[in-house]
C-alpha cells in the first residue's frame, strides 16, 4: 500500500510539473511573440454568441464523426464483431455516437448469399484492357452471419450504420432481399440505405459499370426502381444519396428530382470528397493539402440550399486526404491530422451533419482499386501496409490495432459534437487568420466555450487573443502536435498518445486570461483545443 501511494504521488508530481512547465512555456512564448517577428503573426479575434449567419442550424450532431469501410470487409465476419475488442475500443474512443458507413467500390461487386441455393449475379465487364480499370471485377459473397456480427458490433460500439447496396452489378430484387435482412438484424441502429457508390463515374473507362453516355437521368430512373423494391420489402426504409464522387450538380439535382412518392423516405443527401490524388502525381504534396480548397464553401452553399428546401441534410459519406489509398508520408502522417480536424470543423460550420473518412484493411482497399496500389509507387521505404495509407485505424491481420495520426485530428474535432458553433470575428475573407495559414472554430459548450485553432502554416507561429461573449476567468488547452508534418509516430493530443485504444489528457495546459481575453500561442504545424469557463 505504501509503495502504491508513493507511486501515485510521484505520478501526480510529474503531471503537475508538466502542467506548470507548459504554462510557463505558454507565458514565455506569448511574451516573445507579442514583440513581433518575421515568422510570427498576431491575431485578435472575437467570439460572437447567438445564431450566426452561414453556420449550420442547431448544434453539431452527436453522431457527426464517422468512418467508412469497403463492403467487401464483411466477407470476414469476425472483423465487424463485438468480439473484435481492439476495434470496438478504438471506435468508442473516437466517438460514443458515431456512424459507420459501409460501401465503397467493392460494394458494386458484393452480393448477399442468403443461403446455399442463392445464385451469384453476373458481372458487367467493360470492353478493353482492364489494367487501366480501377474496379474489382470479381465477386464478394456477403453471408447472413456477417450481418448478424455487424449488428453485434454496432451494439458494442454504440454506433449507427449507413449500408451501401450493390447498384452496379445487381437487381432491385436482390437489393431488396439484402436490405430486408440488414433491417431486421440491425434494427434501430440503421440510419439509412445507400444505393450504389459514385454513380457519376459509372460511364468512365476507369469504372465501366455502365456504358458511355449513361448519365444522371439514367441513374435516377434506375435508383428509383431499386428504392421502390426496397420500400416494398422494408416498410420503414430510409435512404440517402446519390453518394457521388465529386459531381455536386448530381447532389442538387437528386435532391430536387427524387420522385414524390419516395421523397418522404429520403433523409440525407450524400457525396464524397478526397482533397488530393492520385498519390503518384508529383503535384500532390503536403503543402497543397494543407492549403485547403476554396471551392468547398461555395459547393456546400449550393447543396445546403437544396437540402433545406426539401427538409433534408447533407453528409459527406466517404473521403480522405488523397484518393486511391492515400500518399505515404502525407496521408499516414501528422499532416493528415491537421487536415482532418480542420476539414471536419469547416464542414460542420457550413451545415454538414457528418463526415465519414474512409479506411480499413489494405487488402480490401486494394481490391476496391482493381488491385492497384499507387501509394507504394512513391513510398520512400518498404512499407508494412500494402495500401490504405489514409486509414484512420490500422487493422491489418496479425498486427495490433492502432490509431493512425489522422485519428488524432478526428478525435479533436469530435470534441465539438453537441456544441453550438459561433461566429468568429477578425478572420480574413477565407476564414483564416490574416497573414498565416491558420483557421479557428468556436462553439458554446454548456456554460463555457471551446475553440479549435489549426496552424497549418509550416513557417509562422500565431499568437491569438480570444475575446469571449461573456466575462471569463479560466481557460485550459489541449495541444495537438508531433515532431514534424511527415511524422508517422510521436503524435500526441494533450501530451498523450493513444495506446491500445485508450487515451486520456496528460497535459492540460493553463491558458492566460486577463480582462476576459484568453491568449495562446500556436506554433507552426500544430493545433490546440482551448476550453474556456
Amino acid at each position: 500500500m505504501k509503495r502504491r501511494a508513493f507511486l501515485d504521488r510521484r505520478a501526480f508530481l510529474l503531471k503537475a510539473s508538466a502542467v506548470a512547465a507548459a504554462a510557463a512555456c505558454n507565458q514565455a512564448t506569448w511574451a516573445q511573440g507579442a514583440a513581433g517577428g518575421d515568422a510570427e503573426v498576431a491575431a485578435e479575434l472575437t467570439l460572437r454568441d447567438g445564431p450566426a449567419a452561414g453556420l449550420g442550424n442547431g448544434p453539431v450532431p452527436l453522431n457527426y464523426t464517422g468512418l467508412s469501410y469497403e463492403l467487401a470487409q464483411l466477407t470476414e465476419p469476425q472483423f465487424f464483431s463485438a468480439a473484435n475488442h481492439e476495434l470496438v475500443t478504438h471506435f468508442r474512443l473516437l466517438s460514443p455516437h458515431g456512424v459507420l458507413r459501409i460501401g465503397g467500390n467493392t460494394s458494386e461487386f458484393c452480393w448477399f448469399q442468403a443461403d446455399a441455393a442463392t445464385p451469384a449475379p453476373s458481372l458487367r465487364v467493360p470492353p478493353g484492357n482492364l489494367e487501366d480499370n480501377w474496379m474489382p471485377h470479381r465477386l464478394f459473397a456477403i453471408r447472413p452471419e456477417a450481418i448478424d456480427a455487424l449488428a453485434g458490433f454496432l451494439q458494442a460500439t454504440g454506433w449507427k450504420l449507413i449500408y451501401g447496396l450493390n447498384f452496379g452489378n445487381s437487381t432491385p430484387e436482390r437489393a431488396a432481399t439484402e436490405a430486408a435482412y440488414v433491417a431486421r438484424a440491425v434494427g434501430e441502429r440503421l440510419e439509412f440505405f445507400q444505393i450504389g457508390n459514385e454513380p457519376d463515374l459509372y460511364q468512365k473507362a476507369s469504372n465501366g459499370t455502365r456504358p458511355p453516355g449513361w448519365g444522371f437521368d439514367d441513374s435516377l430512373r434506375e435508383w428509383t426502381g431499386y428504392a421502390d423494391a426496397i420500400a416494398a420489402r422494408v416498410p420503414g426504409a430510409r435512404f440517402g444519396g446519390p453518394d457521388v464522387n465529386s459531381a455536386s450538380d448530381w447532389v442538387t439535382r437528386f435532391g430536387n428530382e427524387v420522385a414524390p412518392e419516395l421523397r418522404a423516405r429520403l433523409t440525407t443527401l450524400t457525396g464524397h470528397y478526397y482533397a488530393e490524388g492520385p498519390p503518384n502525381d508529383p503535384r500532390v504534396t503536403t503543402e497543397r493539402l494543407l492549403a485547403g480548397n476554396a471551392k468547398i464553401a461555395a459547393g456546400m452553399a449550393e447543396i445546403e440550399a437544396v437540402a433545406r428546401a426539401h427538409g433534408l441534410v447533407y453528409r459527406m459519406t466517404e473521403g480522405n486526404s488523397c484518393y486511391r489509398g492515400g500518399k505515404p508520408g502525407m496521408s499516414n502522417a501528422f499532416a493528415a491530422a491537421l487536415w482532418a480536424g480542420d476539414y471536419m470543423l469547416q464542414l460542420a460550420s457550413l451545415g454538414c451533419v457528418g463526415v465519414n473518412l474512409h479506411g480499413g484493411r489494405g487488402s480490401f482497399l486494394s481490391a476496391g482499386l482493381g488491385d492497384h496500389t499507387p501509394g507504394l509507387d512513391v513510398a520512400k521505404t518498404p512499407q508494412a501496409m500494402k495500401s490504405g495509407f489514409y486509414t484512420p485505424i490500422f487493422s491489418e491481420p496479425d498486427s495490433p490495432v492502432k490509431a493512425m495520426p489522422i485519428f488524432y485530428g478526428m478525435l479533436l474535432a469530435n470534441q465539438f459534437a453537441g456544441c453550438d458553433l459561433l461566429q468568429v470575428d477578425g478572420l480574413d475573407v477565407d476564414g483564416r487568420i490574416e497573414g498565416a495559414n491558420a483557421t479557428v472554430y468556436a462553439a458554446r459548450a454548456g456554460s463555457g466555450f471551446k475553440i479549435a485553432l489549426f496552424n497549418k502554416d509550416e513557417l509562422k507561429d500565431v499568437n491569438v487573443s480570444l475575446r469571449m461573449p461573456v466575462k471569463v476567468r479560466t481557460a485550459t488547452a489541449w495541444r495537438l502536435q508531433a515532431p514534424a508534418l511527415d511524422s508517422t509516430e510521436g503524435v500526441t493530443l494533450a501530451g498523450a498518445e493513444i495506446r491500445a485504444g485508450q487515451w486520456s489528457p496528460r497535459v492540460v495546459e493553463p491558458v492566460a486570461v486577463r480582462d476576459g481575453i484568453a491568449r495562446i500561442r500556436i506554433p507552426a504545424s500544430s493545433a490546440a483545443l482551448v476550453m474556456v469557463g
